[in-house]
């Protein structure tokens, strides 16, 4: 069976050495010290090695069952959800308030990607809780927060996002599900929605449902559409719970991947809802949960990455196989172990420099949503609004091609399911769907996030990748050729790209979103250069420093100039697909496919 270890030594790494978060003036940061933060992520990497881990399988073979209306999950599952919740995990950056830890998305974040690495299924329970949780704190109530809030951060109940129907996905405008107003104030919601995750389960008292559905008489399109809370049973005034409300599962979705998760079709009939915000700005509200499930999704490419990664090393050092071109290293055995082939090095470097590269580009994003809601910070709210594509999009296509890659060091065993590597792949694949799929994200970036505020997030991004070349250059001849150098030739492609958008996309919108993929890649390569800039910055002044852990820091530094020579320069690529225009894309008329 595969094994996880969480990766608590490069969280620290980053946190301290890189991002510096005791010393950004966050407020809240000036509590994340070393020692706390290393408490934290050493009691989460605990329960994710030995509770968490050892039930991914489970869930992967056993699946969720339907019986009777009634959801069961995997062997295990329940129990374990309980540890979860009597932790305090399910609520670690939550407000005190209502029964949080009030910590840092930061920590929220790190702890976050342990969880999802360690078993993705199951941690979808409390991440669409925490979605659902934190829709209902921006736009709820005073009574609503106070009515829900508090049992769904502690997970007691736990919530769901309800947007697809069988007719539509990305176009919420042609939804159909409805909502009739009543006298007391409450709707009555009627309509089907599919692709629900936690759907449906055995591991909580009450399911909170957001649904998307549009009020009678109401505007068409989705300029029509409102978000309701719509528990599973009716909560009476004293809090205890009630009837049974009109919400139930149809089916569990047969899936591909994240079997432990049930995947559920859920039929609305007069179900009683409660309006969450205003009347018809329903995707406003919405985008506060899908921004945040944009980001947790993006966290599982690189999560399953690299968990993915850590099994394929094991597997590389172990099987024997052939012998070193450059003369036996192993001549005690048959032959020499995976791990001395170049090309195999060359596999399980990409999958380390991009594992430890969009940790540190994720957890740069969590400063910024930290900064934007904890210090009001307006910049860095349209820099992260900038980035979230890029986050989802880059890191679930990256993601998957990892678990890939590392399948593929198995060789044949890699497609056998008792080595378990295909489930990584399996579960992988999701991210790049959910939450908006990857070509959506790219049309998201070039279409609306680049000219957003005038081009200023954009022009902002650019700056600040100038001013840390011009401030870090000059110091170490190897390290400007190294980092300094790679980093501003990529910069300089993605500059390229977005004048190539200006000057072709107005008179053909074409131009531009035919190049949109390869600009969400390219502006990930940039975004993971400047990452491993950064860190190896980090990592000279702690060699400088006299570091008692040098290996590690020279392992860093090695990995990262492998990225800047080896993936960085990717960026001409895509500059060059991109500047071919849209043409050649759009050639074929439809009867010609």
């Amino acid at each position: 069976m595969p094994r996880y270890t969480a990766p608590t030594k490069d969280l620290q790494f980053i946190i301290h050495g890189v991002l510096k978060a005791t010393e950004t003036g966050i407020p809240g940061y000036d509590e994340l010290e070393s020692d706390f933060t290393g408490a934290v992520l050493e009691e989460a990497g605990k329960i994710c090695t030995d509770v968490l881990h050892p039930l991914n399988v489970v869930g992967d073979k056993e699946g969720c069952t339907l019986e009777n209306g009634v959801v069961r999950t995997p062997t295990g599952f329940k129990a374990a959800f309980d540890q979860v919740k009597e932790g305090g995990w399910t609520g670690l950056d939550m407000p005190e308030q209502y029964g949080g830890q009030n910590m840092p998305a930061l920590m929220g974040t790190a702890v976050g990607e342990l969880f999802s690495a360690s078993n993705q299924a199951f941690t979808m329970y409390q991440g669409l809780t925490h979605g659902a949780a934190s829709a209902i704190l921006a736009h709820g109530t005073d009574e609503q927060k106070d009515k829900y809030l508090p049992n769904m951060v502690s997970c007691e109940w736990t919530g769901t996002m309800n947007l697809t129907e069988p007719h539509c996905g990305t176009d919420l405008g042609l939804m159909r599900t409805k909502a009739a107003p009543q006298d007391d104030g409450s709707y009555k919601i009627s309509g089907q929605k599919i692709f629900i995750s936690s759907g449906e389960h055995d591991m909580a008292d009450n399911i909170i449902h957001l649904v998307l559905a549009k009020i009678e008489g109401g505007p068409e399109g989705i300029k029509g559409v409102s978000l309701f809370i719509v528990p599973k049973f009716n909560i009476n005034e004293d809090g205890s719970l009630g009837a049974r409300n009109g919400v139930a599962v149809g089916s569990i979705e047969e899936k591909m991947g994240i079997h432990g998760n049930s995947t559920c079709v859920m039929n609305y009939d007069e179900a009683t809802g409660y309006l969450l915000g205003d009347e018809h700005k329903g995707m406003r509200a919405m985008f506060t949960m899908m921004n945040e499930a944009r980001l947790g999704v993006g966290m599982q490419g690189l999560a399953q990455a690299d968990a993915a990664y850590q099994n394929a090393v094991d597997y590389a050092k172990d099987r024997l196989q052939g012998r070193a071109v450059t003369g036996t290293e192993n001549p005690g055995g048959p032959a020499d172990p995976l791990i001395v082939h170049p090309d195999i090095r060359r596999s399980l470097m990409d999958q380390k420099s991009f594992t430890e590269g969009a940790r540190a580009f994720l957890l740069w994003g969590a400063t910024m949503i930290d900064d934007a809601h904890r210090s009001g910070d307006k910049d860095a709210d349209g820099l992260v609004s900038l980035l979230t594509p890029v986050i989802k999009g880059f890191l679930t296509d990256q993601g998957y091609d990892m678990t890939v890659k590392a399948q593929q060091i198995y060789g044949g065993h890699g497609y056998i399911e008792e080595w378990g590597m295909s489930q990584y792949t399996r579960d992988a694949r999701i991210a790049m769907i959910y939450e908006g799929a990857n070509g959506v994200q790219a049309l998201d970036l070039v279409g609306r996030k680049l000219a957003q505020d005038g081009g200023k997030h954009v022009m902002a991004f650019f700056d600040l990748v100038k001013t840390f070349c011009k401030e870090n250059a000059g110091q170490d001849d190897a390290y400007d050729a190294e980092f300094i150098e790679p980093l501003k030739a990529s910069s300089k492609d993605l500059q390229a790209a977005g004048m190539y958008f200006m000057q072709n996309g107005m008179k053909n919108p074409n131009h531009a979103l035919a190049g949109s993929n390869d600009f969400m890649h390219m502006f990930g390569h940039v975004c993971l250069g400047l990452m491993w800039a950064r860190m190896g910055k980090a990592s000279r002044e702690a060699l400088a420093n006299g570091a008692s852990d040098a290996a590690f820091h020279e392992t860093k530094l090695t990995t990262g100039r492998y990225y800047m020579a080896r993936q960085l320069p990717a960026t001409a690529l895509h500059l060059t697909r991109i500047q071919s225009g849209a043409d050649t894309v759009m050639g074929l008329d439809a009867a010609q496919f």
